[in-house]
């Protein structure tokens, strides 16, 4: 079995987590930010942090994008976009073209 190169680090509420990345996102911190509700709610958090980092946090911000857009954002994958598209169809809203 290799040995795991994770470190114990310590975010700035106390939280205590292991991480083997550079990534500074303390996990306990992410999980009580996750909105309860909306279409962020749907999303995992790399893709959520994604969207929250560019400003886009309601569905008409992310109607003004395309797809291709959307995906070239560090954190967002292609299974977020199906996600999506349903969340802009409900509010009559698509990806910009």
């Amino acid at each position: 079995m290799a040995p795991s190169n994770k470190t114990l680090r310590t975010c700035e509420h106390g939280h205590n987590y292991y991480k083997s990345s550079d990534c500074p996102t303390c996990p306990v911190c992410a999980q009580e930010s996750k909105p309860e509700t909306g279409f962020l709610s749907l999303l995992s958090a790399p893709a959520r942090r994604a969207l929250e980092h560019h400003g886009i946090t309601t569905l008409q911000q992310l109607a003004t994008y395309s797809e291709k857009e959307i995906l070239k954002l560090h954190g967002m994958g292609p299974a977020s976009l199906p996600k999506l598209r349903a969340a802009l169809q409900e509010s009559g809203l698509s990806f910009k073209n």
